[in-house]
């Protein structure tokens, strides 16, 4: 209804889920309401080789020549599988992808990096991914006090190659971040909810200025992916991407004059972020890669966060309008 018609029918339960699945107090002792903290690096063994910890990365279950899968604007899947000698395949459509893919190989592994959506909005498995990755120091966290990556995968042969490798190489977060991410996950609703909102606003704000060049936002009908989004998704994240008029000394000087957005990398926390991807977030990516992308001079990027909504937008005002006023003094 509102805000979300049109797209796919949310999931069934997910708040009730996220606040008890796997936290029932019968399985501690002391029958805690809220999962304990465990700091212990050593566990008892019920008996030899009979383990009872795991940890995960995909790269390792793939093999030299082996070719992988992943969203074309997600640099660090390259750098990291090219790395190890795998190739990547830029794609943007996920069912799509996977209908591709494993209609000509079932051995092809499918990875996707649901970050910017979280399993709230878009649940790729279901559409046919094999592999889904997050940063869950973004919205499954929502707090910017926890450094932590997660993959997901709903087949049985790369679970427990995953799981092998997680334990061999010992890539585990640390219990207390574990502690901080969960309790993020029972508000991950609400938090989503709002972040949607609140970048709806924005976005439409920001199309409609014309200090604006070009505003990117799924949720906006003037995406190219709308219809696709909508059939994916049962909603959208607060990422907000927009081209500013002029040339990199405006969108400097609009980064240098917000004053409720903070000038920072990150994304999906509860405060809002903005940032310039050309000289920060993708300064890695080669200049003409950049390009190809569209990621110029001019293009800056909004983690659009829980405060009042007409605070919002008013900060993106005046930093519109200072940055507009150095026109003068360019041209």
């Amino acid at each position: 209804i509102g805000l979300f018609a049109g797209f796919r029918p949310a999931f069934k339960s997910f708040a009730t889920e996220a606040i008890h699945v796997g936290q029932e107090p019968e399985q501690w002792k002391s029958m805690a309401v809220v999962p304990p903290i465990s700091l212990s690096t050593t566990f008892k063994q019920h008996e030899p080789g009979n383990h009872a910890v795991m940890g995960s990365t995909f790269t390792h279950v793939s093999k030299a020549k082996d070719n992988i899968f992943c969203p074309k604007r997600i640099y660090q899947c390259r750098e990291t599988v090219t790395h190890h000698n795998i190739a990547y395949s830029a794609v943007v459509d996920i069912k799509t992808c996977a209908d591709l893919v494993h209609g000509h190989n079932k051995d092809i592994v499918v990875v996707v990096d649901n970050t910017f959506m979280s399993a709230y909005f878009q649940r790729p498995l279901t559409l046919g991914a094999d592999i889904c990755m997050y940063s869950a120091s973004k919205y499954m966290n929502g707090h910017s006090d926890v450094v932590m990556g997660l993959a997901s995968t709903n087949r049985d042969d790369l679970y427990e190659r995953l799981k092998f490798l997680q334990n061999a190489l010992g890539g585990v977060p640390s219990p207390f971040d574990c502690f901080l991410c969960n309790r993020g996950l029972k508000t991950l609703q609400l938090r989503m909810a709002q972040h949607f909102k609140n970048a709806m606003a924005a976005a439409k704000f920001l199309e409609a200025n014309p200090r604006v060049e070009r505003v990117i936002f799924p949720a906006l009908p003037s995406h190219p992916q709308h219809e696709v989004m909508k059939r994916q998704c049962t909603g959208c994240s607060g990422m907000i991407t927009f081209y500013i008029k002029g040339k990199l000394e405006h969108a400097t000087t609009f980064l240098k004059s917000l004053k409720l957005f903070a000038v920072a990398e990150s994304l999906g926390g509860y405060e809002s972020l903005a940032e310039h991807p050309a000289i920060m977030t993708h300064s890695s990516v080669p200049e003409k890669e950049r390009k190809v992308l569209g990621i110029s001079d001019t293009v800056i990027r909004l983690s659009v966060g829980l405060e009042d909504e007409a605070d919002i937008i008013e900060d993106l005002a005046q930093a519109l309008a200072a940055a507009v006023s150095i026109k003068h003094a360019l041209y």
